[in-house]
């Protein structure tokens, strides 16, 4: 175990000091003990190095808003104890990672698994959602519903143990870094660049996760070149935790058989033996047995052209105001007010939100107060979501306005505060 800097992880190690390095990385919400099932067998035959999320599992809280993040931290972990090259398998935000490292990093990775993970995860809005419930209630209401994300019924029925400890390791992770998570899978979206994954990828589901189902599983067996697909029967979103027999056979096949060989910096060439070798996911026994398939490969994406302020204008917009109010809005335009909605993206949004010299959540408040004072209570509204997605709290909101009502005139605070006080009911009202 480790002293943990800001800028490295929480980490162990099991197994022995001179075999190949193989990580495992966790979902959001649970700790490196979601793979102590598949640790002795793996073990033998790996280093096998596991990690915590920051503010998981008692590691420091020092908050990552990205993938991006997460991996270079990652990777400053591993280059302070001379780790270059491994295999990885992660789960869902930790598979996020695993794509990260492919596409970003693909010197450093030997082979990869991606367990429950999705090139996007769901839509930006569920998860800057989820980060406004839990910086308003806490972490216990979404603790209380991740068996349910996690596990089929009849699995946590049958094992209350495992259920409840789930709900603790979420309920003891640090808010703030729960929240960071949450924004770097609302930001994570690789769907156009999945052509560029070059490790051998295996991609593993249960047939029942209502997360990121096999439908998510396919679409990343589609776009990377060199990916086989496993549908592990009876198993949910935790797929590790509730058919460890199966995943812990998965892995140890695909790494015995997929593990790239290194590349030479001398030639700058990668050495491949004539024929590569393709694993072969058999079927296992009846009770837990995985069914691999194969999807064709994805059309490269094009390049990406010079940033232009409308695309960075729509990144902010859709962030702020979520993608459900900016597709609402896109398509009411017509050929009339077509210009207008460009114009504001680009200069509202790509000039004047996405400038560094205010955070987004001094933006809110200064947005709030100037439409509390220009009466623009149909606007108020989707702002008042927006500040709650930037970081305010319903009490700071409420600051806001008892400010406005100083400056602006109690009659249109009086307004605002209906307008606002239903939003803050909406949207921090947890789901039963």
């Amino acid at each position: 175990m480790s002293e943990t800097p800001p800028n490295t992880l929480q980490y162990r190690f099991d197994g022995p000091d001179e075999a190949p390095v193989l990580i495992l990385g966790p979902s959001l919400g649970t700790t490196w003990h979601m793979w102590d099932r598949q640790v002795p067998e793996l073990a033998q035959q790996w280093r096998v190095f596991r990690f915590d999320l920051p503010g998981h599992g008692g590691a420091p809280a020092y908050p990552a808003g990205s993938v991006t993040d997460l991996t270079a931290r990652l990777l400053a972990t591993l280059d302070g104890l001379g780790v270059q090259r491994f295999g990885y398998a992660g789960c869902a935000l930790g598979g996020a990672i695993g794509i990260e490292l492919a596409l970003r990093h693909p010197e450093r990775l030997a082979s990869l698994a991606l367990i429950a993970a999705s090139p996007r995860f769901g839509t930006a809005d569920e998860f800057r959602q989820r980060g406004v419930i839990v910086r308003t209630n806490g972490l216990d209401p979404i603790a209380r519903t991740s068996p349910d994300r996690w596990f089929t019924t009849g699995f946590a029925a049958a094992q209350p143990a495992i259920t409840e400890w789930a709900v603790q390791m979420v309920r003891t992770t640090d808010p703030g870094c729960y929240i960071a998570a949450c924004e770097a899978l609302a930001s994570f979206d690789v769907r156009h660049e999945l052509a560029r994954v070059g490790v051998p990828t295996l991609v593993l589901v249960g047939s029942e996760d209502q997360v990121t189902g096999p439908a998510e599983a396919r679409t990343l067996v589609a776009g990377i070149p060199d990916a086989r697909l496993a549908v592990v029967p009876g198993a949910s979103h935790l797929v590790p935790v509730e058919q460890p027999a199966a995943v812990t056979d998965l892995l140890v096949r695909h790494f015995s058989t997929a593990w790239q060989p290194a590349f030479d910096s001398a030639t700058g060439q990668t050495a491949l033996p004539a024929a590569v070798a393709k694993p072969v996911l058999a079927a296992a026994p009846p009770q837990a047995g995985p069914v691999a398939e194969i999807a064709p490969a994805a059309v490269p994406a094009p390049a990406a052209g010079r940033p232009d302020p409308y695309d960075a204008g729509a990144k902010v917009r859709r962030e702020v105001l979520g993608d459900a109010h900016v597709d609402r809005a896109l398509a009411e335009a017509d050929a009339f007010s077509g210009d207008f909605q460009e114009f504001v993206t680009r200069y509202a949004w790509g000039e004047v939100w996405d400038r560094p010299g205010l955070d987004r959540r001094t933006r809110s408040c200064i947005t709030l107060t100037a439409l509390v004072a220009g009466g623009h209570l149909e606007e108020l509204a989707s702002h008042t979501r927006a500040a709650l997605r930037n970081g305010l709290t319903p009490g700071e909101i409420k600051e806001v306005l008892l400010q406005a009502a100083v400056y602006c005139g109690v009659p249109a605070a009086g307004r605002a505060f209906k307008v606002a006080q239903q939003v803050i009911r909406e949207e921090t009202t947890p789901e039963e």
